[in-house]
């Protein structure tokens, strides 16, 4: 990845995000203490090393299912070379373990050699009674890092340190906010890839987030159109507390360039599309811009389907 410095990386964000929001405000501060509230992380920073991992792919879940395909995030930060990892991002949950499909939303300061792993991930599912949403923590049923799939996972040592906070408030333009920084680094940085993450709350207003069905789809989803109407689609309430993985462009390795899961604390959660109050919306989130990105498990067969 190029890798710019935080404080040129403000002035690129500050400068696109006004062209999609009424007020905005880009600025490089110590990142807050994420073992606190709202988040409430097992690592109290999202810096140090900081790598993005793109695992399997969307491939492996549409047309058809590959259920086989399972990975374990203690496995990952191994292979990023970076084991006792802190990890967040978006990605499946493994079928195998939980015997359905649904969302994953990954926090976990995986193992090292000195300390167990703490899961602090959650999954999103459709709740069989009443087909709204149900939003758990992993370590309530489950006590392994597994998931299935496809991920898109940020890393770090999960130290404090400088980072990126963005405020944006008031969405006057089409894109969501994820894609705004994604675009704007894009849009500035042309051939040079950037990659980043981190977590926003979205702290006013509502948004549009899916989750999977709990089971996989038996005939083939060909096209986007397929698989919005196989998705269930809700609208959620603030605060919500995402977990985005951006790349402002793939160099040629497959990769999902933007994937924001998000969870809260009144039950809700998913994945995240776009707030549906643009004029109330606020936004607050703690960026880092990553140095290496790893490509595991890449679909030998691949296509556009499903991406966004």
């Amino acid at each position: 990845f190029h890798v710019p410095s935080l404080e040129e990386l403000a002035g690129v964000l500050q400068k696109g995000l006004k062209e999609n929001f009424a007020d905005v405000q880009v600025s490089v501060v110590d990142c807050p203490d994420l073992t606190k509230e709202p988040f409430n992380f097992p690592a109290k920073g999202i810096c140090g090393k900081p790598r993005i991992a793109d695992v399997g792919g969307v491939p492996y879940l549409i047309p058809l299912v590959q259920k086989e395909k399972v990975y374990d995030l203690n496995r990952v930060a191994k292979d990023i070379e970076l084991p006792g990892a802190f990890i967040l991002g978006a990605g499946a949950a493994s079928s195998k373990v939980l015997g359905i499909n649904a969302e994953f939303i990954p926090i976990v300061q995986t193992k090292s050699e000195k300390k167990p792993a703490v899961n602090g991930s959650y999954i999103a599912q459709i709740n069989p009674a009443d087909k709204g949403c149900l939003l758990e923590k992993y370590s309530s049923k489950y006590t392994d890092c597994e998931f299935g799939l496809l991920a898109n996972l940020y890393a770090s040592e999960g130290q404090p340190g400088k980072v990126i906070e963005v405020k944006a408030n008031g969405r006057t333009g089409e894109l969501n906010f994820v894609t705004c920084l994604r675009q704007t680094l894009e849009k500035h940085y042309g051939e040079k890839p950037v990659g980043m993450g981190g977590t926003f709350i979205i702290q006013k207003g509502k948004a549009k987030i899916h989750i999977m069905p709990p089971e996989f789809s038996a005939c083939p989803l060909n096209t986007d159109e397929d698989v919005n109407n196989w998705l269930k689609f809700f609208e959620m309430k603030a605060p919500l507390i995402c977990q985005p993985v951006i790349v402002s462009r793939d160099p040629g390795f497959d990769l999902r360039v933007e994937h924001t899961h998000c969870f809260s604390h009144h039950g809700e959660g998913g994945h995240y599309h776009q707030d549906t109050s643009p004029d109330s919306v606020q936004y607050l989130g703690y960026f880092q811009p990553a140095e290496l990105l790893f490509r595991i498990d890449r679909p030998p067969e691949t296509h556009l389907v499903g991406r966004d």
